[in-house]
């Protein structure tokens, strides 16, 4: 029997899987399709839920957002830091100083490393990280 295979989400693919009028929306559903298909465990480090709720808070509402926070707590693995991770990012964000990278990314960027999972983005920033991006092998329509 195969391991199954774990990822970790950013915000972005999150919030555009709750905003039918984001840029991504179509591609964020159809590449969780995909990951739910080809067996991935969708896992989502604390950081990043408060990361995402802010992000559907602001554009689309409180009632929205308690909504989407009920639902990703039973459908997402849960990964909390410890303070060394924390750590780790800061020196990540201080080594890339002239990049407008956030502590949510370098924070992801540390734990994917470390459990050598790579991460569900859309986000560009994990480029210059040179972070491991899951890439689907094909989308299904």
């Amino acid at each position: 029997m195969t391991q199954p295979r774990a990822l970790l989400a950013d915000a972005g693919p999150l919030f555009a899987l709750v905003d039918p009028s984001d840029q991504y929306h179509e591609r964020a559903l159809q590449e969780l399709a995909a990951l739910t298909r080809d067996g991935w465990t969708v896992a989502l480090v604390r950081t990043t839920l408060l990361e995402a709720q802010r992000l559907i808070v602001q554009n689309l509402g409180t009632r929205r957002a308690h909504a989407w926070l009920d639902e990703t707590s039973r459908s997402f693995a849960p990964i909390t830091p410890v303070a060394d991770d924390y750590d780790q990012a800061i020196e990540v964000a201080l080594h890339v100083a002239d990049q407008d990278l956030t502590l949510f990314d370098t924070l992801l960027h540390v734990i994917s490393e470390q459990l050598a999972a790579p991460i569900w983005t859309f986000d560009h920033h994990f480029d210059i990280l040179r972070a491991n991006r899951w890439q689907p092998c094909r989308l299904r329509r």
